[in-house]
């Protein structure tokens, strides 16, 4: 059952991230010029992506079964922790010291936000 809501989690981050930038990523070529050239192949890109969210929703899977986190509110209490503790102090070095566009990190910020809260949601729960 975990194994199931770990690939469900992996494949819904995927295709919410892959509607973030559909949405937005257009917006990033405003702050990064590699943003504006012809990206990687998607047959490139979907393998690594899906894989990327596997192993974000495993690890949010193995935290919330060893916190333990139950109700909906805790998965979520959890997203909004990693994602706190991981992207935002991440992406933050990176505007500070890397001079990135805050609009550019914020983009990305998003983006892990609401992929994390949906990937605690999906596998922080009883089942």
């Amino acid at each position: 059952m975990r194994a199931t809501r770990v690939a469900a989690a992996a494949g819904a981050a995927f295709g919410l991230s892959s509607a973030w930038y559909a949405a937005l990523g257009s917006r990033l070529a405003e702050y990064d010029e590699a943003y504006a050239q012809p990206g990687p192949s998607p047959a490139l890109v979907a393998p690594v992506e899906l894989a990327r969210s596997a192993a974000v929703a495993t690890a949010v899977s193995v935290l919330a079964d060893r916190l333990p986190v139950r109700r909906p509110r805790e998965a979520l209490v959890l997203g909004a922790g990693l994602w706190a503790a991981f992207p935002v102090v991440l992406l933050t070095g990176s505007v500070v010291h890397e001079r990135v566009p805050w609009q550019q990190a914020a983009i990305h910020a998003g983006d892990w936000l609401a992929k994390l809260l949906l990937v605690s949601a999906l596998v922080g729960r009883d089942g």
